[in-house]
């Protein structure tokens, strides 16, 4: 049951993140575009993908704002190396491909990649009472 639920949040983290860069990609389409399109998609499915996790995943309750900052941060910390991963993979497809919809596709797979070991790391060192 947790597996189909986290795999159906991580869905929904990544159709966010893939469409905020398509926004940002529609509404600025200048210089380091896709760069920045990127890192649009990644801080807002870094929010959302947290708030999903603490509540439906881990059901994990700060016990305040501070603690809550503090576990956000730690949260962010361990996905460091799964959103190098997924932008690795994203911009591979990007160059390799050198298609817009390849760019995303290579994203969605480097977002799974990467969202499969940040359950692992945030399991055991995030989400722990």
């Amino acid at each position: 049951m947790i597996l189909t639920l986290y795999a159906l949040l991580a869905v929904l983290a990544t159709a966010v993140n893939i469409g905020s860069q398509y926004v940002m990609i529609w509404l600025y389409a200048g210089a380091y575009a896709i760069p920045i399109s990127i890192f649009v998609g990644t801080l807002v499915g870094l929010v959302l993908k947290y708030f999903l996790d603490k509540k439906y995943i881990f059901k994990f309750r700060a016990n305040n704002m501070s603690h809550d900052g503090k576990v956000f941060v730690l949260y962010t910390a361990m996905g460091v190396a799964t959103t190098f991963v997924f932008w690795g993979v994203e911009y591979a497809f990007h160059w390799y491909f050198a298609s817009e919809l390849m760019r995303y596709v290579g994203g969605v797979i480097g977002l799974a990649i990467g969202y499969v070991i940040k359950y692992f790391l945030d399991k055991r060192y995030v989400f722990v009472s």
